[in-house]
Order: C-alpha cells, then sequence, then structure tokens
C-alpha cells in the first residue's frame, strides 16, 4: 500500500473513532509498527493528528469542531484488498467464468468482488454495482456497459449507498449477485453493519442467484450480522484452504462449492508461456 494510501486510511479511522491504537493500525493497514510510527510522525508534522502513547488522536481543535458523519463498520477497501490476493484472484476468475456474454450481473462492493474487474474487462456484460472501484476500472479499461446507483459514497469502503427503496437498483435484474462476506459459517452470510446489509439484500431481491465470493480465511469465521442463512446461498467460490467439515456443513445447506487452486491459477500464464 502506497504511503499516501496508508496516510488516508488512518485519518479516516481518526474522524471515525477519534483515537486510535497502534496495533489497530498495524493490523488494519498490514504493515509493520515501525511504518505505522512513521506514518503517524509525518501526519503530526502536519498538524493532521496528535501523537499519544500508543496511538493517536484527531488534534483537540479538529474534535471540537468536528460534525458527526456516518460511517460503515467493516474493513478499510484499501488494506482488505491487500490480503489472500492470489486466492481472491483465483476465485474472481471463476466467478467471471460463470457468465455469459450479454447477460447482466449484480457485483457488491468488496475486495474479492473488486478482483472480477481485471476479467470482467475482457467480457461483454452488463454490470450493476455498488463498488465505485469496480465500475471505475470498468469504465477505463472494460467493455462493459456500467450501471451504478444514486447515493452516497463511503470512502473507506469505496461503496455507493442509499438509504432509500425507491433507487435505480429495482430498475434493474440480473441472473446472478456476486457478493463478498467478512465470514460464511454455521450462522450463515455474515455483515459488520446494518447499511451495508440493506444495500446488499436490495441487490439481492433483483437476481435470481446468490453467487457468494469468500477465500478460506472467511470460512468460520467471526462476524456481528447475519445478511442470510446458508440455505439462501447458490453458489460458493472458495480456495482449497477450505476444511472438509465446512465442505460437508455448505453441502448438507444445498450449495454449490467450487473450490479453486490459487497456487495453479498462478502458474497457469507460465505453463502457457512456457508451451509456446
Amino acid at each position: 500500500m502506497l504511503e499516501q494510501q496508508r496516510h488516508r486510511l488512518i485519518l479516516d479511522l481518526l474522524d471515525e473513532k477519534e483515537f486510535v491504537q497502534l496495533h489497530e493500525l498495524v493490523e488494519l493497514l498490514n504493515t509493520s509498527p515501525a511504518t505505522v510510527r512513521r506514518d503517524i510522525h509525518k501526519l503530526a508534522a502536519q498538524g493532521l493528528l496528535d501523537r499519544i502513547h500508543g496511538g493517536a488522536q484527531l488534534p483537540a481543535a479538529a474534535g471540537a469542531g468536528r460534525s458527526e458523519r456516518p460511517h460503515l463498520r467493516g474493513a478499510a477497501f484499501l488494506a482488505s484488498v491487500e490480503r489472500h490476493v492470489a486466492e481472491k484472484r483465483a476465485i474472481a476468475a471463476r466467478a467471471v467464468a460463470l457468465c455469459e456474454d450479454g447477460e447482466t450481473i449484480l457485483v457488491n462492493g468488496g475486495s474479492s468482488t473488486f478482483m472480477m474487474a481485471e476479467f470482467l474487462c475482457e467480457r461483454d456484460v452488463n454490470v450493476f454495482t455498488n463498488s465505485f472501484a469496480l465500475a471505475s476500472v470498468l469504465l477505463e479499461s472494460g467493455r462493459a456497459r456500467v450501471m451504478l446507483p444514486g447515493g452516497e459514497l463511503y470512502r473507506r469502503q469505496n461503496i455507493v449507498v442509499s438509504p432509500f427503496d425507491d433507487d435505480l437498483i429495482r430498475r434493474y435484474r440480473g441472473r446472478r449477485m456476486f457478493m463478498g462476506t467478512p465470514a460464511i459459517g454455521a450462522h450463515g452470510v455474515m455483515e459488520s453493519d446494518p447499511l451495508l446489509i440493506q444495500a446488499e439484500q436490495k441487490l439481492r431481491a433483483q437476481a435470481e442467484q446468490l453467487v457468494v465470493l469468500a477465500d478460506s480465511s472467511k470460512i468460520g469465521a467471526r462476524a456481528e450480522l447475519q445478511f442470510c442463512a446458508l440455505e439462501a446461498v447458490d453458489i460458493l467460490i472458495t480456495d482449497t484452504g477450505i476444511d472438509q467439515a465446512s465442505l460437508r456443513l455448505f453441502a448438507d445447506a444445498g450449495i454449490e462449492t467450487i473450490v479453486v487452486d490459487a497456487q495453479a491459477a498462478e502458474e497457469a500464464p507460465s505453463r502457457s508461456s512456457g508451451a509456446r
């Protein structure tokens, strides 16, 4: 992650929480404590935050004049997109392989679904998405027709969310909805924020099938809120890190589970070029 991106995430988190501990930033930014300390030092030198023991906080003046803005709970997009990259990329490629040219798909925002951009760029499909990041890539590099709903752009998650029922989502229908999740297991497909659930349920209502993209680190993980029961999922795409007990759990729920081999997917281009 670039320094500028790390600085933005630190300030966004402080805007949300006013105070953040060093270990939280290390986990969020997926970097070393030394790097985080340097970032805090630079931002403090610009007067954008105050260094305190064990973390950072907003300057007193900024905290006093700060207006309360809505925030979504959940992982920051820029941090999530750098975790389990090979697995997410292989999962995304398999997800796009399910699509047929000319069809309409609905894609929820998230790091796993964002990885679909690389492969959707080569396809002639209609994409309705609330992912600002995905839409930006497809508009710049792809052939797909791209539609975005109206609403507020949440910068940390890089998604557009509307609290209103009468938005553009109701105007579109698609064969499949593709979504990521922070956790999936016995309690169903989980989510971190009620507003995200509301947005995802509106998308789900417009699609015939629900396809969940979840690398194996999400299998059996914990999250606060349930988006839907396992029985509502049609297809789960994950990687070879999934355990046998989870495979049985998903099979019993009637889910078609597609398991991809991230290492084989990464090596495939090399084998192809060697064959030529």
